[in-house]
């Protein structure tokens, strides 16, 4: 398959991803490159979207489209946000600040890492779109605290809380690497009076930060909690079955993200395509779910949509435009998947975003 132009140029997403690396560290590229273990999850992600057919529709009048979408009252020029990922400065000088003025100028939202290399106040200062923060569940509560109130006062518009990290899953190339930030890299968002960084003690210096920072102990009840402190909608990112998708709505979330890390936690844990419908199916309309993990396509955000998504998140595309070449790279990811939904909504006899039904799944 053809996947650059005349001049070299790429024509889609995944083109980016070898200019990307030209660009890169080994030790940068092996850590957003990376899956777990034998990395069957960070495969199967992909692939999954490729194996579903679109049974699209025919002489449906698609003169006029709209990708326009609704996420937590936001109104976004389409259903694809920016994931949250770490280490944004790993890619490019301008890191965060970079993804987030190309993303917002494309009408869409930012999830901002808790591990960003770019302080929470800069990256919503420069914003003119929604900004949600990704949280993990700190060892020191107070941390936690801390930390929301501090993205609640930086003007964040909800809490992103990942689930499916208890531990570090086993990333062999980023042990393999001895992962550890650059001296000119911090973590920026834990104390805004003294950032962290890490370095390796032999192996992954992700894993021991983790190890050292991170709660195990996450449980459903720490949701009450967190309702204590903030009046901020809050997303659980991790969900992978129905059980816990129903337990999620029991307990109040706004939202959820059929999410297995991009492959980097447990592997062999489903794709993620592949519990959506169930996950959907079993909230039934009681909050918005989202879902990530190999979506390359404009045609894979349709199939999310016809399964029941709300939004879909890109995190991989992000980065691989960030290392090729900054913003500019970014936007034209954006650029690639807007054009390709559009497209595939065109092809799909779809006008808008409600016509994106399950039937396009099925026939």
């Amino acid at each position: 398959m053809t996947e650059t132009g005349p001049n070299s140029s790429p024509l889609n997403v995944r083109a980016m991803a070898p200019l990307a690396q030209k660009n890169l560290s080994a030790m940068a590229w092996a850590y957003y490159d990376s899956g777990a273990d034998d990395e069957i999850t960070l495969r199967e992600n992909e692939a999954a979207w490729g194996r579903a057919s679109l049974h699209y529709r025919v002489m449906a009048d698609v003169e006029n489209r709209s990708a326009t979408t609704r996420v937590l009252g936001h109104e976004l020029s389409c259903p694809i946000m920016t994931a949250p990922t770490a280490f944004h400065g790993l890619a490019h000088e301008a890191g965060e600040l970079a993804t987030a003025t190309a993303t917002h100028d494309a009408g869409t939202a930012m999830i901002l890492s808790s591990l960003s290399t770019t302080n929470v106040e800069e990256v919503t200062a420069c914003s003119n779109g929604p900004v949600f923060f990704q949280l993990y569940l700190y060892r020191d509560r107070e941390v936690s605290r801390d930390l929301i109130h501090r993205v609640e006062e930086a003007g964040c518009k909800a809490i992103v809380l990942t689930v499916d990290a208890p531990m570090l899953g086993n990333r062999e190339r980023d042990v393999h690497g001895q992962f550890s930030l650059p001296e000119n890299l911090k973590i920026c968002n834990l104390k805004a009076d003294e950032p962290l960084s890490f370095s390796s003690r032999g192996g992954s210096g992700l894993a021991e930060f983790f190890q050292d920072h991170l709660d195990p102990g996450l449980k459903w009840e720490h949701l009450d909690w967190m309702r204590s402190i903030t009046d901020l909608p809050i997303v659980l990112k991790g969900i992978c079955r129905a059980d816990d998708a129903k337990q999620a709505v029991t307990s109040g979330v706004d939202a959820l993200v059929v999410s297995n890390h991009g492959g980097r936690q447990l592997d062999t844990s489903p794709a993620t395509f592949d519990v959506l419908p169930r996950v959907c199916d079993a909230v039934e309309d009681e909050c918005e779910v989202w879902v990530d993990g190999g979506i390359r396509r404009g045609t894979d955000v349709i199939k999310a949509l016809a399964a029941g998504a709300t939004a879909t998140l890109i995190g991989r595309p992000i980065l691989w435009g960030l290392g090729y070449n900054g913003q500019d790279g970014v936007a034209e990811v954006w650029s690639m998947m807007q054009r390709e939904l559009d497209l595939g909504m065109a092809l799909c006899g779809c006008r808008d975003v409600s016509q994106i039904t399950r039937d396009l799944l099925s026939g």
